[in-house]
């Protein structure tokens, strides 16, 4: 299932879910591993949200009870807390509550918070790490369980009880991924044994018994429950199969997911489950495969202990080999004849390389081999003569002066615009009338300067300033609040009153105002120097 979903995810949502595992790659990937334990190990007794302290504190714990574990300073782990925030690992949170001075507000108490994604992330790099060879295995037991799921689906979906048909269907979901996920993993694992065991014959061969009764026994609990399988599916389909899911979706609990959703969502969960046990057409099921998949395994190492039988027998096998070819080497006379030892063993040759930039860069990964990228056009000239082909002579530029003068037609007329609208909301203020698109969007472009120029002191929001063109915007504290009216709409300000004045260039004294009421009064206001 976790297939199919990452299947539907599209380039970007790929991209941006890949970001989550940078720390991994950073040269201190193992400081960042640590810190993530320490989050995680907060989380555990229900503290979310941690600040800087805290983890230096959990650190200082895992230090004492790990020696492995990196002693960080506090600049540096709120630096790298902070990495893990733009990463999207964690969440970042700016927390006025936790500062007792203005000294260590202004440092910025921060506290932080696993994001869903960056959980899970990290709990898939903690998986990687814990996994051991020795847990593989394929569990032969787990049919008699599918089979009893199975049938006690069939009788709950046929005598209408719905949370058993919900039970027995999430049961049988888990059950079919671990399956998944322990023969994949059994095969992966054979693989890298029949691969690597001429390093290991010994362990090999202490364990090759166990290894080939385990595959067989398996094998034979497959052929004997899979006609029994199919038989009971299809019993559980004659009960009904749309009621089942509807069942199904009505009694999941995932608030975020609508009805419709849910049901999409079993139908596909009983379609994995049905194409393990129940033929279709004469079409192999996933578990027929498996079995398959495993006989072939048999056969390989049944073919690997030969092998190795053999080698010992004879004493010749590939670390023999290498070991006279080192000894031919190291007896060469100079290093030419060396070279051209190795290159007739192993069949190497010199090569010439001929190579250009694709047009998409981006298409292919670095990582792939030239044998898999698709190809590109060489010209002649570069394959002849090693030089790269020229177009000529650059043509002239092509001057469209026609469209240029239209285009800074259009900016002056924007521009003059602008001034009139930023001139009317001075003369006649914002209030008491409804501003056109024009005297809006000035506004607005004034009100977003002087709220990113606030700031908190002792709790309250003082006043804020912005200015544009000339035209100041004053934002002051009111009970009342104030309200523009728009063509698009009523801008809301509770809390402030909205002010306007006109800014002359090099003036410094008194400034003409309009305040919510309406009232004009002159107030003076300190200009910066250089106005």
């Amino acid at each position: 299932m976790a297939e199919r979903r990452a299947l539907d995810l599209d380039a970007l949502a790929v991209s941006d879910r890949f970001r989550l595992f940078n720390f991994t790659r950073r040269d201190d990937h193992v400081t960042y591993l640590w810190i993530l334990r320490a989050v995680d190990r907060l989380r555990e007794v229900h503290q979310v949200q941690v600040g800087a302290d805290e983890v230096a504190a959990t650190l200082r714990e895992l230090t004492a009870a790990h020696a492995e574990a990196p002693e960080i300073p506090a600049q540096g782990l709120r630096h790298r807390l902070d990495e893990l925030a733009a990463d999207g690992v964690v969440h970042r949170f700016d927390d006025a509550s936790r500062a007792g001075t203005l000294a260590s507000y202004r440092n910025r108490q921060s506290v932080y918070q696993f994001s869903e994604l960056g959980y899970r992330a990290y709990h898939a790099v903690e998986n990687l790490l814990g996994a051991r060879v020795e847990d593989v295995n394929l569990s032969r037991l787990v049919f008699s369980d599918v089979l009893e799921d199975l049938g006690a689906l069939a009788e709950a979906n046929r005598t209408g009880r719905v949370e058993d048909v919900y039970r027995r269907l999430s049961r049988l979901d888990a059950v079919m991924e671990d399956m998944g996920r322990r023969s994949a993993q059994f095969h992966v694992t054979l693989g890298e044994i029949l691969r690597s065991t001429e390093a290991s014959s010994e362990v090999f061969l202490r364990h090759k018994n166990a290894l080939l009764v385990h595959m067989s026994d398996f094998m034979a609990e497959l052929d004997r429950y899979l006609p029994r399988l199919d038989r009971a599916v299809h019993e559980v389909e004659a009960t009904g199969l749309s009621t089942l899911l509807s069942r199904a979706a009505d009694v999941d609990e995932r608030l975020f997911m609508d009805r419709t959703e849910r049901l999409e969502d079993w139908s596909r969960r009983w379609w994995a489950v049905r194409a393990w046990f129940a033929s279709e057409s004469g079409a192999p099921t996933r578990a027929a495969e498996l079995g398959q998949a495993t006989r072939s395994a048999v056969s390989g190492v049944v073919a690997l202990l030969r092998q190795i039988t053999d080698a010992q027998r004879g004493g010749v096998n590939r670390s023999t080999q290498l070991r006279h070819l080192a000894a031919w080497v190291f007896d060469t006379p100079d290093d030419g004849a060396a070279h051209a030892l190795m290159g007739a063993a192993f069949n190497t040759r010199s090569a010439r390389h001929l190579g250009v930039a694709h047009e998409d860069g981006d298409e292919f990964a670095p990582t792939d081999s030239w044998h898999d990228a698709a190809g590109v056009e060489v010209s002649v000239t570069l394959f002849r003569s090693d030089r790269s082909p020229t177009h000529g002579v650059p043509k002239p530029v092509r001057r469209d002066t026609g469209a240029r003068s239209e285009l800074r037609r259009r900016q002056t007329e924007g521009r003059e615009a602008e001034r009139a609208s930023a001139a009317r909301l001075v003369q006649e203020g914002a209030h008491h009338r409804v501003l056109d698109d024009s005297d809006t969007k000035v506004l607005l472009r004034l009100v977003t300067k002087a709220l990113e120029s606030r700031s908190v002191v002792a709790g309250r929001m003082s006043s804020a300033t912005g200015d544009d063109a000339g035209t100041l915007v004053k934002l002051v504290p009111s009970d009342q609040g104030s309200t523009v009216r728009t063509s698009q709409g009523s801008l809301h300000l509770p809390g402030f009153r909205l002010e306007l004045a006109s800014r002359a260039r090099g003036a410094r004294g008194t400034r003409s105002t309009r305040g919510a009421d309406g009232t004009r009064g002159d107030q003076s206001m300190p200009t910066r120097k250089g106005d």
